[in-house]
């Protein structure tokens, strides 16, 4: 972390809102990712095992599924010989729900046996979580965006969507590259060697084997993720307005969880496609299953053909108790942490420790005093020096009659 001192500047928004370094978005982001994690992983350890206990055969073998610990999905393969770390979801034992699994592996296997597959997810979690948060606010700065502008409530959908293809696209290759680790048990250098066959063999993309399924979830719940958390972010600050641009925590998680819930009911079919090509696909190409690989789009057609439209939508509630929650935790826990820098370099500021950098031309955006609580702001309020006239009881800045 860099330790502000005499001299440095505090950049400052189009909406007068200070901006933090890179370097705090990443530890903002790198904290939420780890309590996100730390909250989220028990519930899906215990699905995973109660998966394992209802149907065995799936888990044997030869299969993968998909394991999540509240940031990212990973393909986990299963193979043969009871260890430790590789084989926590085949563990003899019995329960009867969600809650009796929870306290039966507490006191049976310890507690830490509810973050079981934990360690390893998180090396590619943690920079992905980083990387995707860290570009998006990157992006959403360099596209300008004000939440009193009506027309600028693109700009999160895109910076958010270009955001996911990036870190997604960063840390396809190392997923494919652990998941050949943990399904053939290689060492370092045979990995190594296993990935430029591949590449020799197949090209470079091989790398990115799998990355379309993921891309076509991740990408649009992205992008409807933080245009709808903007939107409701901005309708709070300004239906209850306050001192600071800024939600409380309680708010940030509230508008996490409705965000999320919207998205992942929307892309849901995605989900279903991505989970069956990445299990399909791991199956095949990790595991060196006989069985031919079929593309996403032949694997559309054979869940509508074979199984009806309702079959894409197979999940919704299991899957709403998981997005929800997590996306709820991670922007809460992003937003608090963030809000910790901005009163910081505000102190700072104030303490003249720091000067004030404001951009050129910020002043041609200007956020419009509400008259009263409820009052949503105008779409556009253009200064340059122009003098303030009344139009029907509301202050306006006069444009230029000549234009």
């Amino acid at each position: 972390m860099r330790f502000l001192t005499t001299g440095d500047a505090v950049d400052k928004h189009p909406n007068n809102t200070i901006i933090i370094s890179p370097t705090e978005q990443m530890l903002s982001s790198c904290t939420g990712a780890l309590m996100t994690s730390l909250l989220m992983t028990p519930f899906d350890v215990v699905k995973i095992r109660l998966q394992s206990q209802a149907k065995p055969s799936n888990f044997t073998k030869g299969h993968c599924f998909v394991y999540c610990n509240g940031l990212m999905d990973h393909l986990c393969s299963c193979v043969n010989g009871l260890t430790h770390s590789s084989e926590w979801y085949k563990r003899p034992s019995h329960f009867n729900g969600t809650f009796d699994a929870m306290i039966k592996i507490s006191r049976n296997e310890g507690i830490t046996s509810l973050w079981s597959g934990l360690p390893p997810t998180l090396v590619m979690a943690l920079p992905a979580t980083v990387v995707y948060f860290t570009c998006y606010e990157q992006l959403k700065q360099c596209l300008r965006y004000d939440s009193n502008v009506h027309t600028d409530r693109w700009k999160p959908l895109a910076a958010g969507a270009t955001a996911r293809v990036w870190a997604a696209t960063l840390i396809s290759p190392i997923e494919l590259i652990r998941t050949k680790m943990q399904s053939t048990r290689f060492t370092y250098t045979q990995v190594w060697k296993s990935v430029v066959d591949s590449v020799r063999v197949d090209g470079i993309l091989s790398l990115w084997r799998g990355l379309g399924p993921t891309l076509l979830r991740d990408v649009p719940f992205s992008a409807l993720y933080w245009s709808n958390y903007e939107a409701l972010k901005a309708y709070i600050i300004y239906t209850w307005p306050r001192s600071d641009p800024t939600l409380s925590f309680v708010e940030s998680f509230m508008c996490g969880a409705a965000s999320g819930s919207i998205a992942a009911v929307i892309t849901l079919p995605f989900d279903v496609i991505k989970t069956r090509r990445q299990i399909e696909l791991g199956e095949t190409v990790l595991l060196g299953k006989k069985s031919e690989t079929r593309s996403t789009w032949k694997i559309i057609h054979k869940i509508y053909s074979g199984e009806g439209f309702r079959a894409l939508y197979t999940g919704l509630i299991p899957r709403l108790l998981k997005v929800a929650p997590s996306c709820a935790i991670m922007i809460s826990s992003y937003e608090s942490l963030k809000y910790f820098f901005i009163v910081r370099r505000k102190r700072l500021a104030e303490e003249g420790q720091l000067s004030v950098n404001v951009p050129k031309n910020t002043d041609m955006i200007q956020p419009l005093p509400l008259s009263k609580p409820g009052d949503l702001p105008p779409p556009y309020l253009l200064s340059g020096g122009r003098k303030p006239f009344e139009v029907a009881g509301t202050t306006q800045h006069e444009t230029d009659r000549n234009s």
